[in-house]
């Protein structure tokens, strides 16, 4: 994790103490990107915003800890802004409560992988069908700019902006669909499944077998070019079910490492 410069706020400071906390065995505590100072406005908000940002990205990544007085120490504010974004987090399904340690950033487990995969298979298979028949040339050479800026991602071995233009190629497809709720709703199951995108990407990156992260958004895009919905739905498909098995197979494998 990156560490962070501190931020300050006039009053706010002399108010945070450290306080101890113990657990059993060495425990990763969370480190928060800040990019701006907080403002005395919607700290509450810009809290959230920050901690959020730092799960999506990775810096926080499965079984962080969050450490109200800690994290308030960070940012730069009183505690309760920090115990307000934590109990949103843990409403949004990114943190959830552990026995003897508090909130954590939420574990992976494989129930919820094949959960949350089999409701994307249905959302984004008919999100793909319907937009595919509706999808502009533009639309589809901007599909074309994302997957090569993917393939660039790649090069350099950066998973969150791979991540993010895959899922704007994705976003290009289904606003074509031209309803707002499934795209909506798509998004969510975005966030909520970002760590294990993370698991699947890294993975697959390490092991070298990049051709696996742009061989269906290169079919998609085709499809998209063509206006061919049977295709689009039936690439998408086969796209999730493949990151699926692999997402599957590199958490098994880090399951046997920590045994």
């Amino acid at each position: 994790m990156t560490a962070m410069e501190p931020v300050t706020r006039e009053g706010e400071r002399a108010a945070i103490q450290r306080q101890g906390e113990s657990c059993s065995g060495p425990a990763r505590i969370a480190q928060v990107t800040v990019p701006q100072k907080v403002e005395p406005t919607l700290l509450t908000d810009q809290v959230y915003s920050m901690i959020h940002q730092s799960i999506m990205n990775g810096d926080m990544p499965a079984g962080t800890r969050l450490r109200i007085r800690d994290l308030a120490a960070q940012v730069g504010t009183s505690v309760m802004p920090v115990r307000e974004a934590i109990r949103r987090l843990e409403e949004a399904g990114l943190a959830e409560r552990v026995p003897h340690r508090g909130a954590v950033v939420k574990g992976l487990s494989f129930a919820e992988l094949v959960h949350v995969y089999d409701v994307r298979l249905l959302l984004e298979v008919e999100a793909a069908r319907l937009g595919a028949t509706r999808v502009t040339r533009a639309d589809a050479e901007h599909m074309k700019t994302e997957l090569e800026a993917m393939r660039v991602a790649i090069v350099e071995g950066r998973v969150v902006e791979l991540l993010d233009h895959d899922e704007e190629l994705l976003s290009i497809l289904y606003r074509a669909s031209d309803n707002p709720v499934l795209v909506t709703m798509i998004r969510n199951l975005w966030h909520h499944c970002r760590a294990y995108k993370i698991v699947g990407a890294r993975g697959t990156l390490d092991s070298g077998d990049v051709e696996s992260l742009l061989v269906f958004q290169e079919r998609l895009v085709e499809a998209a070019l063509r206006g061919d919905d049977v295709a689009a739905a039936s690439v998408n498909h086969d796209s999730l079910v493949n990151a699926t098995g692999r997402i599957r197979a590199l958490l098994e494998a880090q399951h046997r490492e920590q045994a």
